[in-house]
């Protein structure tokens, strides 16, 4: 199926029934009174987050999703039927915008999770509710009120704990094989990954994380140029950024530092947020190089940088160095979970105070 992360829909959420105009008619009771029902209530429409779907290609050709009207009110008081609520199933990782008013209305970020994206109209009022000691006869009901309708942009977004970012060719998808069981194409040209590739890293009994391959950036893609444009955003809900660089490009005029100088000025114009994201810089491709002038060409990309965060030192395909990045990875993960538990811990006691 091919990867679809971006999709318009319409929702229409059910009318509600209109009200009866019904009026009493039992023997032996001559003047019976008004007794229509009012309508049921129109279906609301939901999106629900389910596992197992990571595209929104399901969207390409169902693009309208209506909701059950109501029923319509009866007489002996009988309020009509309320129409079955419709859920959507979507993807984790999905944002919900409104096209119209571009107002963020939601983001399913787990299993099971529903987001009301339009609310069934009410139903009308019978003719019993029009009874009145001036008015003992009504023969007016209510038609029942027209459902919420909208166009809505659905945006997904993986969720992954590390995002691998770098030039095409770095030995991104290399990576991810060597680390887990997903399995990305690898080839010796570029572009080769196309869409976002998760992969589950195991580092233990109990302990992963969730990492991504990205399809590789070049200058000018926040700009759209390539295929960066479509992927940047993926990278937004990360925790943690791992930036390959080639130590061994095959292009001898090639210089790695000015590449890494470039990515970075494209995280920069596309999002300043994804550029304050916490970066690691992982040399790869050791393996193509004696270990002596390996470690004098890791020294000078670090030096040129000026880098001050962590660095390692791997091979991707010949598995060199990657499970001290992974145990490194899952280590910083845990930290960045115990003090977000924290501070939510003392955001949630502040407000406890307040209330009192």
């Amino acid at each position: 199926m091919r990867f679809v992360d971006e999709a318009i829909i319409k929702i229409l959420a059910g009318h509600g029934g209109k009200g009866a105009i019904s009026f009493r008619r039992e023997k032996f009771i001559p003047y019976g009174g008004p007794d229509g029902g009012d309508g049921g209530d129109g279906a609301d429409v939901y999106l629900v987050g389910a596992e197992g779907i990571n595209t929104l290609a399901d969207f390409r050709y169902n693009r309208t999703f209506k909701g059950a009207n109501g029923d319509a009110g009866g007489g002996a008081g009988c309020t009509g039927g309320t129409g079955k609520d419709l859920e959507v199933v979507v993807p984790i990782g999905t944002v919900v915008v409104d096209v119209d008013t571009q107002e963020q209305l939601g983001d399913i970020t787990h299993a099971g999770q529903r987001l009301m994206v339009a609310k069934g109209g009410r139903g009308g009022w019978g003719n019993l509710r029009f009874k009145s000691s001036t008015n003992r006869t009504p023969r007016k009901a209510m038609p029942g009120l027209p459902g919420e309708k909208r166009e809505l942009q659905l945006e997904m977004k993986v969720m992954a704990d590390v995002g691998l970012l770098g030039l095409p060719n770095a030995g991104k998808s290399t990576l991810i094989r060597s680390v887990s069981e997903a399995k990305p194409k690898v080839a010796d040209y570029p572009f080769t990954t196309l869409h976002p590739n998760l992969g589950v890293v195991g580092v233990g009994e109990h302990r992963s994380f969730v990492m991504a391959d990205i399809p590789g950036l070049i200058e000018g893609a926040a700009e759209g140029a390539g295929l960066g444009i479509q992927f940047l955003k993926h990278l937004q809900r990360t925790g943690l950024l791992l930036h390959l660089i080639d130590i061994a490009p095959p292009d001898p005029e090639a210089d790695p530092v000015e590449d890494a100088r470039a990515i970075a000025k494209e995280l920069k114009k596309f999002s300043a947020e994804l550029a304050a994201k916490e970066r690691w810089l992982v040399l790869n491709k050791v393996d193509l190089m004696q270990p002596a002038e390996a470690a004098k060409r890791c020294k000078d990309i670090v030096r040129r940088l000026r880098w001050k965060g962590p660095v390692f030192e791997i091979s991707g395909l010949a598995r060199q160095g990657t499970d001290k990045l992974c145990q490194s990875i899952m280590t910083r993960l845990e930290e960045i979970r115990a003090d977000r538990l924290e501070k939510e811990a003392l955001e949630e006691a502040r407000l406890t105070v307040k209330r009192g």
